[in-house]
């Protein structure tokens, strides 16, 4: 098992994986907090492909082929499991090759046929509560990769279409997905997305990050996504909503006694 229940596990990396440069810096800044706090359980995250920009002019990133490289790479010189997300059911062979746990992304979490797919490699799958759902139907969502025999699956929010342009996050959520038995994840910069609201591509509001992940924690949440970047006014998607890679200490510093508060 990749989860542990006494760690609060941290799902940490760029939007998009970009380039070895980005990769690295985040890999470093993330080497520095699991000496810091042996209570986190560091997973590096970095998507190669960006399938769902709201233009076609947004760029995409690296590829299939160049993103694992960079994915193998943070894997063997700083030995961090990682994550990263697909679209298709031709892309699950090569990603679970690399990566320790593959993801589906929200759009696509009602897709059987990749689902099942996933679920047949052994490695742990995180799959995301479409903004579509409620969090009562995510049980089916996770039913599909029980009955695919997944070895492990993790179940993320990351907020719910609330009239145009914008996102909620309904903490009731997190203790109905608990009691799918799983551990739930907050999407805590995906959920401060603005879909569409940055003409052609989507805005952000950062400054709710924090109060948002803190709020999750405490109503039942087992871990955080955050997307990071070393420069998130220059990240080539999602910068409005990325953390800056220099307040991820203390942003997760305060999460931390949140969430071993909540235990207590």
């Amino acid at each position: 098992m990749l989860y542990d229940p006494a760690k609060l596990l941290i799902i940490a990396g760029p939007c998009s994986l970009e380039s070895e440069k980005v990769c690295r810096e985040v890999a470093m800044q993330l080497v520095e907090l699991r000496i810091a706090y042996p209570e986190l359980n560091l997973v590096f995250k970095g998507s190669f492909d960006k399938a769902n920009r709201t233009s076609v002019e947004g760029p995409r990133g690296t590829g299939m082929e160049e993103g694992l490289k960079l994915l193998d790479l943070i894997k063997r010189e700083y030995d961090f499991p990682v994550l990263t997300d697909l679209h298709e059911r031709a892309q699950v062979k090569a990603v679970a090759e690399v990566c320790d746990v593959i993801q589906i992304p929200a759009f696509l979490c009602r897709q059987t046929d990749l689902i099942l797919t996933a679920a047949k490699t052994g490695r742990v799958v995180n799959v995301k509560k479409g903004q579509f759902l409620s969090p009562q139907e995510m049980v089916h969502v996770t039913e599909k990769l029980k009955a695919g025999n997944a070895q492990e699956v993790w179940q993320t929010e990351r907020g719910t279409t609330f009239g145009y342009k914008n996102l909620v996050v309904d903490m009731r959520s997190f203790p109905i997905m608990s009691e799918n038995g799983l551990p739930t994840v907050f999407d805590a910069t995906h959920s401060v997305q603005l879909p569409g609201a940055g003409g052609g591509k989507s805005s952000g509001q950062r400054e709710f990050v924090s109060p948002l992940a803190k709020a999750a924690l405490a109503a039942g949440a087992n871990g955080l996504f955050l997307e990071t970047h070393p420069d998130p006014a220059n990240a080539i998607s999602d910068g409005p909503n990325m953390v800056p890679l220099l307040e991820l200490p203390a942003l997760l510093e305060s999460c931390l006694r949140v969430w071993q508060a909540v235990r207590t």
